[in-house]
């Protein structure tokens, strides 16, 4: 297996998982079904340093020296992906102890490097449709600065997926393989639950109407 066979077995593997958290619902189920602009934002966010928090406690204790870099270098990214989402609300935000929720529940609970490096492409592949949610949300609210944005914090995360993928190459032999597409597997499952149990408590199937 190599980090391109990964990202397609974990798409293959997830791929009803993935497509119900790239839907509409999407931001539905983060804003409790409060769509403003600046609940988008805030949501958003508080996403950003919870990011930020996950890859500084990686950075702070792995081992592998390429995992290490992009540990901090993604925190460093998080960080500023953080101020340039705070730079579009009207009105200051403390981000402070922002809640994660279960996915940097389950990313935080990995020690191996294989399992934090797949989960890093796991947290990619859901980041990159909850991204397109966000900017077509702004595209409807007819905000192309925010729009813009969140394209280029899309592009971005997504390349930290990418970045992830290709170190397990120099990470993995043919057996943990497998705990790489676990753990990603693991974190688009937590993301899932609990986009699920979020529609749920408003009344809402997360299954899409056919």
């Amino acid at each position: 297996m190599d980090g391109a066979e990964l990202q397609r077995t974990i798409e293959d593997s997830m791929t009803v998982e993935l497509e119900r958290l790239g839907s509409s619902k999407r931001l539905v189920a983060l804003t409790s079904a409060d769509l403003t602009a600046d609940r988008v934002l805030r949501i958003a966010a508080d996403s950003e340093r919870a990011a930020v928090e996950t890859f500084e406690a990686w950075a702070a204790d792995e081992e592998h020296p390429d995992a290490r870099d992009a540990f901090a270098e993604f925190r460093d990214q998080e960080r500023e992906h953080y101020d340039r989402v705070v730079d579009l609300l009207d009105s200051e935000h403390d981000g402070d102890g922002a809640d994660g929720g279960e996915m940097h529940d389950r990313l935080r609970s990995f020690e191996p490097t294989e399992a934090r490096l797949g989960g890093v492409v796991g947290r990619a592949l859901v980041a990159e449709r909850t991204h397109l949610q966000v900017v077509n949300f702004f595209v409807n609210e007819g905000n192309e600065r925010r729009a813009d944005c969140f394209r280029e914090l899309r592009s971005e995360t997504t390349a930290q997926g990418d970045r992830a993928a290709a170190i397990l190459e120099g990470v993995c032999d043919d057996e943990n393989w497998d705990d790489a597409v676990s753990a990603a597997e693991d974190v688009i499952a937590a993301a899932y639950a609990a986009y699920a149990d979020s529609l749920d408590d408003l009344g809402l199937d997360p299954k899409p109407i056919c």
